[in-house]
């Protein structure tokens, strides 16, 4: 009897002991989430958000420096119609005074009493006065169809008709001295169109032909973004450093930096 209870105690006692030695396998045994894939797919859904949020903050960066470089752009259109009336203003006073001139020495020469009765003196002395009105009068015509095709997009921002009224002044006045302003206003009018290869075509004009101009570098940078809009990052970047190769100190050279950062 004592040895059957013995044996008991001692079966119970090793069933204790396997237990505990059970239970710290256990608690040694590393622990694996059965959800473990679930997981993974919420961190790959969370990084896609992620991911999808920050493209749209850089659209919408992109659009907002879009804006910000066509309202620079309507700035400077602003500044040059300024300029270009006081040049027509100081032209007209310089005419003036030429003719003013004219007069006085006439009158210095002949004196007042023969100036005044010699009337085939008087007439060839205003002529070469009617010859540059006339030359003026054909500036004047060429800086007002350019002014009006400006005006409409500084003042009445009517966009569509700029674009036909900037072709008609281009087939009008080819090598005017506006011509490369007019192919990059046209080529800016084209771009916000996204109608990039015929605003490509303008940049191109204005890159090409007018070296001198201080549009160049603005249509350099506008060509490598639209080489960026196409997907054509090589090209891009190509137009892009020619930017800040060439033209280091100007502001759209900061820009290309920047769009060279970005990419």
């Amino acid at each position: 009897m004592a040895d059957s209870k013995m044996r008991k105690r001692t079966q119970v006692a090793a069933a204790v002991a396997t237990l505990v030695v059970s239970a710290g396998v256990l608690a040694q045994a590393p622990v694996y989430d059965v959800n473990g894939s679930s997981n993974l797919e919420q961190r790959v859904e969370v990084l896609e958000r992620m991911v999808k949020s920050r493209t749209e903050m850089q659209h919408r960066l992109q659009e907002q420096l879009d804006t910000l470089q066509m309202e620079i752009d309507q700035l400077r259109g602003a500044v040059e119609v300024n300029t270009n009336e006081l040049e027509k203003v100081l032209e007209r006073q310089r005419e003036l005074y030429l003719e003013i001139d004219k007069r006085v020495e006439a009158l210095k020469q002949g004196g007042f009493t023969q100036s005044t009765s010699s009337s085939g003196s008087g007439n060839s002395v205003s002529q070469p006065a009617n010859t540059g009105n006339t030359s003026s009068g054909s500036n004047l015509d060429e800086g007002e169809a350019y002014d009006n095709a400006v005006n409409l997009i500084l003042k009445s921002r009517e966009y569509d008709k700029a674009i036909p009224a900037f072709q008609s002044f281009l087939d009008r006045f080819p090598d005017s001295e506006y011509a490369p302003n007019a192919h990059y206003w046209l080529g800016q009018l084209l771009f916000n169109k996204q109608q990039w290869q015929e605003a490509k075509a303008q940049f191109n004009v204005v890159v090409a032909r007018f070296t001198d101009s201080s549009k160049r570098p603005d249509a350099l940078l506008k060509l490598g973004v639209i080489e960026a809009r196409q997907g054509n990052s090589a090209a891009a970047r190509s137009q892009f450093q020619k930017v800040i190769s060439e033209y280091p100190d100007s502001s759209a050279s900061r820009l290309a930096e920047s769009k060279l950062n970005g990419q």
